[in-house]
């Protein structure tokens, strides 16, 4: 019998991820549903590692389908395509980790592991998980839209111009996430450094979704390679958990 590692949300957990979400409503609708269990999760309750990165995630993809309904993207077919394959990675790594399986994204279980605690400050949870997805989900997301779509990751085009577009949500999204994970004192601290934290920050998640972009590229010239493929699999795994371990650690607690 599999172990129920999410105590007594379990069975929620395991329902909501029986299926993936089909389009980028639906993803949105996931990621609600999951975000109401995750803060029943005990001990922890609302201060949940997991629900601290699944909020901002929610955040982030809400106003991606605001500009999807806008009409900002030159191709929303590519857009709402990647964010559906997005998701899905997290959610399998999820119904992994929740049927005890050893095949669980490492990048991923360094987060899950910390559900019981100890205690995890909300700001490095949050970064972890971002940092999972973006530095492993990501690149292989791209891949598997592209070739969905019998497209290919070209710089400079409509596709990747439309990826860009992320980094800006971001952007605009930083500050009042962040202020969110803060308590009172560090509020005081964060006015008195102005704009300067949500600035590198931003800067941090331009980069790092530029790496997975540069990431997809390499892993898009091996993607019939079964050896070569599974080998940057391990490699980006390992490089995410590395960095997501060190997010949780008493030095991430820094973060905050």
């Amino acid at each position: 019998m599999t172990e129920a590692v999410w105590g007594p949300v379990h069975q929620d957990v395991a329902d909501l991820l029986a299926h993936h979400p089909a389009d980028v409503p639906a993803v949105v609708d996931h990621l609600t549903k999951l975000q109401d269990v995750l803060v029943r999760l005990p001990p922890l309750q609302a201060s949940c590692p997991l629900a601290d990165f699944n909020g901002l995630y929610l955040t982030i993809t809400g106003k991606v389908l605001e500009r999807l309904y806008d009409g900002r993207f030159a191709d929303p077919v590519f857009l709402s395509r990647l964010d559906v394959e997005f998701a899905a990675r997290y959610f399998d790594a999820l119904r992994l980790w929740t049927e005890s399986s050893p095949c669980t994204p490492q990048a991923w279980a360094c987060i899950f592991e910390r559900m019981q605690g100890p205690d995890v400050r909300p700001l490095p949870a949050a970064a972890a998980g971002v940092n999972a997805h973006i530095n492993f989900d990501l690149p292989f997301a791209l891949v598997t839209t592209f070739d969905h779509l019998e497209s290919e990751p070209v710089d400079g085009g409509d596709q990747h111009r439309d990826y860009l577009q992320i980094n800006a949500i971001f952007a605009e999204s930083i500050p009042t996430l962040r202020r969110g994970y803060l308590d009172r004192w560090q509020l005081i601290i964060d006015t008195l450094n102005g704009d300067l934290d949500d600035w590198y920050q931003g800067e941090l998640v331009e980069y790092t979704r530029g790496v997975a972009w540069r990431n997809a590229q390499r892993i898009w010239r091996v993607r019939h390679d079964t050896h070569a493929r599974e080998g940057e699999r391990d490699r980006l795994d390992d490089t995410a958990a590395r960095l997501g371990r060190l997010l949780l650690s008493p030095l991430g607690a820094l973060l905050q």
